[in-house]
């Protein structure tokens, strides 16, 4: 396994640098502290342990953790630490006899006493047990850094999966919202041609919307509220004078609210298919209005004539769409209660989302 720096992670190398340049530094400022004299036998002595650590979280990072760890071959990558940590014991003993060396400074011949000898084997089980610590250290960190890319790609695909199935929504709007408009204007050709044509017109101005606008993730809102503007002009021509239709937007003229496009109109959909009766006197009353400085409000109460299951009038997937759209779109940043009265004669939706400005 190659080890490359990455330059997506400077924050990585710059806690790497941090750390070891205090590692390195902390010797000779604490013997700085003491007022000690320090001379270069002395500092080349005090880099060996530093040295050895490094060695021994590099190898553990970049080599056994993710050759034996992540293969879980964890008793060969005890015993390899083992032996690692014990053969910077030589290399600590080598480099201290290696500074002698360098500096001409005759060796001292080995001390008979001991407590000298328990008093060494005290400082080498420190050692291998600090080394071990580094090992471990070595390990968690490159373990924890392996958790934090997995989960990055885990939301990295969860991500894509809602962009996936938010788009085959987006495809399933489309054609429902045109079959119910169609349907529309069929039943309009039997009676009036000329409110037919008008639709027709009024139809063109929503497929414009449609086109250029749902394939964003959000709008301002004035270009939503303008689009069921024009859906309510539209379904209003085939209304008969039974139906009370009321429309009310009170939003603030200057806004910078923008919502996710067709967000409600799947609410209107309905109800216009089960508010209106062709004999009973029906009515629909709309508001949308802002309840807050980022929540903005869509109520529709109507009367409620539920369609038999041979109605050819859409397939009655409406607002399940906007059930899952909302989910995907402002989950935990909506609340939407909806259902009849206890007569079931009247239909209520009052649906709230936390919008966003950007």
């Amino acid at each position: 396994m190659k080890w490359n720096i990455n330059h997506k992670y400077p924050q990585e190398l710059l806690i790497h640098l941090f750390v070891w340049v205090f590692l390195f530094g902390l010797p000779p400022m604490l013997i700085g502290h003491t007022n000690e004299r320090l001379d270069e036998e002395e500092i080349f002595r005090m880099m060996g342990n530093p040295i050895a650590m490094t060695l021994v979280f590099y190898i553990n990072y970049i080599w056994l953790v993710p050759r034996l760890v992540f293969n879980k071959k964890n008793k060969i990558y005890v015993l390899l630490n083992v032996i690692l940590c014990a053969g910077m014991l030589f290399f600590t003993h080598f480099w201290f006899r290696l500074g002698n060396v360098y500096f001409h400074i005759p060796l001292p011949p080995p001390p008979n006493d001991s407590l000298w000898m328990w008093t060494f084997l005290s400082f080498r089980i420190r050692d291998f047990i600090l080394f071990g610590l580094i090992a471990a250290v070595a390990a968690t960190i490159r373990m924890s850094k392996k958790w934090h890319e997995a989960e990055l790609g885990r939301q990295k695909a969860e991500l894509k999966r809602i962009e996936a199935e938010l788009k085959n929504l987006h495809n399933q709007i489309n054609p429902h919202f045109l079959l119910n408009t169609l349907n529309n204007i069929y039943a309009l050709i039997a009676f009036d041609a000329d409110k037919a044509q008008q639709a027709v017109q009024d139809l063109s101005r929503l497929l414009r919307h449609l086109l250029y606008d749902n394939n964003q993730d959000f709008i301002p809102l004035d270009r939503e509220l303008e689009f069921l503007k024009n859906y309510v002009a539209l379904m209003k021509i085939r209304l008969l004078p039974n139906v009370d239709l009321q429309f009310h937007i009170d939003i603030p003229s200057e806004n910078a609210i923008r919502v996710a496009p067709l967000i409600f109109i799947s609410l209107f959909e309905n109800a216009f298919k089960h508010g209106i009766s062709p004999v009973k006197p029906s009515f629909i009353h709309i508001k949308i209005y802002s309840s807050g400085p980022d929540s903005l409000s869509c109520s529709i109460e109507n009367s409620y004539f539920p369609k038999q299951r041979n109605d050819i009038s859409g397939s009655g997937i409406g607002l399940e769409q906007v059930q899952k759209r909302l989910d995907l779109i402002y989950p935990g940043k909506y609340e939407w209660t909806k259902g009849c009265d206890e007569n079931a004669t009247v239909y209520k939706s009052i649906l709230t989302i936390h919008t966003t400005t950007k």
